[in-house]
């Protein structure tokens, strides 16, 4: 037998309810679990002494050596050692090598270029050189978190009018916080640098959470639609069905979305030497698989931890609970007691 037709049966018992993990009442551990990883995430930065900025952030010169038959680093260390203190080289495509190096004057500036055109034995017109300013590194750190808070904003006001309630948009926005500590704390981990094309990726990475959120939220809504009326399932079980129901897409849609990341990341940044594509894959990879996570782990049962106070809510589960106590008691009394034996009338 091929595992498709299991799928789809491990699909149709998650909907059908016949099958179901226990979202919504473990969330204290899952909450528990991710101020483990927000806390842990915020000390990561802080014990590396801060995120490796990119020279758009810091300001600073850098020089790019272009058609170099080798690109071996460590000339280029060698090259640049004589002038300036701190360098950062790398290698961001195939013969193409970048060097990154503290504010230079202009006679520092001529002097590197003349020894990286003699270290990588090219022509002095292959060597380009740019200087960003300190000013111009604090106008895109300012412009990057105005864009963050605008759009962190913008999307719980949106989200509250779309579902018509505070709390979900609250449930979305925390799972979203979640999302974006835990991100940054394992980009910091991995000492690539924060670059724009990092905070591009960033910001796509909090729109593909949030989308996954909207997909699961709208069916939570579609369940706890006549709550009132109803006597199956309580609305922390419909919540956490909810979540069931959705998981498979919720799977299937992270995975379409983070192969063709990882293979920029792996195949691309690392065995091909793209440089340039790590900061902006290794933000998008990190960030699909944790926005997934946590719609699944934070946001719904978030929701549901919300509203359980609720004087409609607990009067729903009081009455779904006396129904199954009468069901249970009419079952009890259809029981023949063991051991009893059917008495024959007949003549």
């Amino acid at each position: 037998m091929s595992k498709l037709p299991r799928f789809a049966t491990f699909g149709n018992e998650l909907y059908t309810g016949k099958r179901s993990y226990p979202f919504v009442p473990k969330a204290k551990l899952w909450f528990l679990i991710a101020a483990a990883a927000v806390i842990i995430s915020i000390l990561i930065p802080v014990a590396k002494g801060g995120f490796n900025l990119g020279i758009d952030f810091r300001g600073g010169s850098e020089f790019t050596v272009s058609g170099a038959a080798n690109t071996d680093i460590s000339a280029g260390e060698e090259a640049v050692g004589e002038v300036a203190s701190e360098a950062r080289i790398t290698n961001i495509a195939p013969g193409t090598v970048r060097v990154q190096t503290e504010q230079l004057s202009d006679d520092q500036t001529l002097e590197i270029k003349d020894n990286l055109a003699q270290a990588y034995d090219v022509e002095e017109d292959q060597v380009t050189s740019t200087f960003i300013g300190p000013t111009w590194g604090q106008d895109v750190s300012r412009q990057a978190l105005i864009g963050l808070i605008v759009f962190v904003a913008l999307a719980a006001v949106l989200m509250a009018l779309y579902f018509r309630t505070w709390k979900m948009s609250l449930a979305a926005i925390t799972a979203l916080l979640v999302v974006m500590v835990t991100t940054a704390g394992l980009y910091s981990l991995s000492g690539f640098e924060v670059t724009p094309s990092a905070i591009i990726g960033f910001l796509t990475v909090l729109s593909y959470s949030l989308y996954d959120t909207v997909v699961v939220f709208d069916k939570v809504r579609e369940n706890t639609k006549n709550l009132d009326k109803s006597t199956k399932r309580t609305f922390m079980e419909q919540v956490n069905l909810a979540v069931n129901q959705t998981l498979v897409r919720s799977i299937n849609t992270s995975v379409v979305a983070v192969l063709p990341v990882a293979s920029v990341l792996f195949i691309g940044a690392f065995l091909l030497g793209a440089g340039t594509l790590k900061d902006l894959s290794l933000a998008l990879f990190i960030g699909i698989i944790l926005g997934t996570v946590a719609t699944v782990f934070i946001a719904a049962p978030m929701y549901a931890w919300l509203r359980r106070n609720e004087p409609e809510i607990v009067r729903q589960a009081k009455r779904v609970k006396e129904r199954r106590a009468q069901e249970a008691k009419e079952a009890a009394a259809t029981v023949v007691p063991a051991g009893a034996t059917e008495v024959s009338t007949g003549r």
